[in-house]
C-alpha cells in the first residue's frame, strides 16, 4: 500500500509491551530508527523494540493527518484488524 511518489504517510507500530501506537511522517524508515533509537515520540520511549505493522500513503499533509486522527479514534480490536496483513518493506 505504498506509492513512490506520496510524500506523507501514517504508520502504526507495534510496541515491545504489546500496544499499538499511530503516528505521522515524510520518511517512514527513518522514523520507525527514530522510534527504535528512543528519539521518536515520547511514549514509543522505554517501550522499543517497535514494529512497522502498518502503513498508508497520502498525497497531502492535511490528507494524511486526517486519517491519522482516524485511526487513533479506533478501538484497539478495529487496529488490530487493520494491522492484520502484510508488513510493509521499507528498504
Amino acid at each position: 500500500m505504498t506509492d513512490p511518489d506520496a510524500d506523507h504517510y501514517v504508520y502504526v507500530l507495534w510496541c515491545a509491551d504489546d500496544t499499538l501506537y499511530t503516528g505521522y511522517t515524510t520518511d517512514p524508515a527513518r522514523r520507525v530508527r527514530e522510534h527504535n533509537d528512543g528519539e521518536g515520540a515520547k511514549y514509543t520511549r522505554g517501550r522499543t523494540p517497535v514494529e512497522l505493522v502498518h502503513l498508508e500513503t497520502f498525497e497531502t499533509k492535511s490528507a494524511a493527518m486526517s486519517r491519522e486522527y482516524a485511526i487513533k479514534q479506533l478501538s484497539r480490536g478495529e487496529k488490530e484488524q487493520l494491522v492484520d496483513g502484510p508488513v510493509p518493506d521499507l528498504a
